[in-house]
């Protein structure tokens, strides 16, 4: 397996396993995987990467910006997604290393994740990484008309902006 940087060209691939992360009810609020141009402005450019074995995307990681304000440039929150068929065999975990290697060459200081709480793979995924958990956001959104609370997690650069 090897760990690259995500193309356009991966887009249908990417597009694939977020619907199947959308599909568990557990992943993100979002309800639909948006169209490639929409994903790709939302998105930083740098890190964006893709887990790829015998040319099969079996999973994406990618930062988007926290705010606009300069002075947050470098924060940035976390997406990393694995196939279903690939999960609970340590490609999560290889993309947050790698997105987190890239990211501090990239000037991000900090990172940060909103995890559901009933997450509990990714909460430890995180965990491994380096991240902490900073504090509950109860009830922050609804998910099909019920109040879902999330974990929000950090990681602080130990190289880039200290």
């Amino acid at each position: 397996m090897l760990i690259q940087t995500m193309l356009a060209t991966h887009w249908p691939a990417v597009k694939k396993i977020y619907e199947e992360g959308i599909a568990t009810g557990n992943a993100t609020f979002q309800t639909a995987a948006p169209e490639w141009t929409e994903w790709d402005e939302g998105h930083v450019r740098t890190p964006r990467l893709v887990a790829v074995e015998n040319d099969e995307v079996l999973g994406w990681a990618a930062l988007t910006p926290v705010s606009g304000r300069c002075v947050y440039a470098g924060v940035g929150e976390v997406s990393v997604y694995v196939a279903t068929a690939e999960r609970g065999k340590g490609i999560g975990k290889k993309l947050l290393e790698a997105l987190i290697t890239g990211s501090e060459k990239n000037n991000f200081w900090t990172l940060q994740a909103g995890i559901f709480p009933e997450n509990t793979g990714s909460i430890k995924v995180h965990e491994d990484c380096g991240f902490r958990i900073i504090g509950r956001r109860e009830k922050i959104g609804k998910m099909n008309g019920i109040w879902r609370d999330t974990l929000l997690l950090e990681r602080r650069s130990t190289i880039t902006g200290v």
